[in-house]
């Protein structure tokens, strides 16, 4: 079980809304299928690595969906909170940080995606290039410190059960900002998956060598859930310019009436308010995760443990979705991209 109270005091706070009492009381929750403390299966002698990335202001938790598929499917998921870009942190001396908000935030992130004067600051302090490249150094830093742990846990679950050969980034929104920039640094990250968000541009000037997955909705999903046609543009525009410079593996994946949130858990507990609000999209929130999590586990299956299969354009039960792949310069014409059937059809 998830406490919903945490679910609901972030997305309170991320839209700025005074929620009724049901919405944050206690006694609420949201079943999942996670057990604490489980140990690891014994099937394989070591798993698989993906280090889940946040969006700003959102928390480790907010795509269980999405990580319970890969952690089902025999991977070990690694989700991590980053001080004042998250909702809150709490560390384990009881300290509290809550995050700055989009308003502190976003110069320093568009400063990273599109350079230019005035120089933002922070805490004093001219960020030149922006903030991206130091929060990626946050997922650099997750890989050194499981490494460590598969060398030697303290509570001896991880020791000797990671590949480390094999790890890959998932990053939504802010987090798909930072996990691109992580793969640029660090090409210990084998395949990068990229949800709604804009490319940095050291990211679009180099391009990547790993596989690349990313994920949008189209125009007229965007335009009809209230983005300016700014920010729709930069989306865009800056996921076609690193699909079009990618020296590994690539696919668009372009979703159908699947709004922002749609993404996130945010759905699961919240689904009458915040469609009364008009912040999902017309798709049903059961096929905008069933979307996600074969998309999923289909680039991470083919990237990070070598399965092969036959092509699919388009999977049968997901006409919202249009996907584009391309293979590196001297290769076929098409990768393989093997998608699991869709849940219920």
């Amino acid at each position: 079980m998830q406490d919903a109270s945490a679910l609901a005091t972030w997305l309170a706070w991320l839209l700025r809304l005074r929620l009724p009492d049901w919405a944050s009381s206690g006694p609420m929750s949201v079943t999942t299928n996670a057990v604490r403390a489980a140990r690891l299966a014994p099937d394989e002698a070591n798993y698989p690595v993906v280090i889940f990335m946040e969006g700003l202001s959102g928390f480790r938790q907010m795509n269980t969906y999405q990580v319970e598929e890969l952690v089902s499917h025999g991977y070990i998921v690694a989700a991590i909170d980053q001080p004042y870009a998250a909702a809150s942190v709490s560390f384990p001396d009881g300290r509290q940080v809550t995050g700055v908000g989009k308003e502190v935030m976003w110069p320093l992130i568009q400063q990273s995606l599109d350079p230019g004067e005035p120089v933002p600051k922070l805490g004093g302090q001219a960020w030149e290039d922006g903030i991206i490249t130091y929060l990626a150094r946050d997922a650099v830093f997750t890989l050194d410190r499981l490494t460590e742990l598969n060398g030697s846990d303290p509570s001896g679950v991880l020791t000797g059960g990671l590949d480390l050969e094999r790890f890959g980034i998932i990053g939504v929104s802010l987090g798909g900002i930072v996990s691109p920039e992580a793969c640029r640094l660090d090409r210990r990250l084998r395949a990068c998956m990229i949800m709604e968000a804009p490319i940095p541009a050291s990211v679009v000037r180099a391009g990547l060598s790993q596989p690349t997955l990313l994920m949008i909705g189209d125009i007229e999903t965007m335009r009809s859930a209230g983005w300016s046609e700014a920010d729709m543009e930069q989306h865009h525009a800056t996921m076609r310019s690193l699909y079009g410079n990618l020296a590994g593996e690539g696919y668009f994946v372009t979703t159908h009436g699947m709004f922002h949130l749609n993404l996130t858990d945010a759905p699961l507990l919240l689904k009458v308010p915040l469609g009364a609000l008009g912040l999902l999209g017309s798709i049903d929130v059961d096929k905008a995760h069933d979307i996600v999590k074969a998309y999923t586990l289909a680039f991470f299956d083919r990237h990070l443990k070598g399965h092969h299969g036959p092509v699919l354009d388009e999977l049968d039960g997901f006409h919202e979705v249009k996907l584009e792949s391309r293979q590196p310069a001297g290769q076929g014409a098409h990768p393989w991209l093997v998608l699991p059937e869709p849940a219920g059809g």
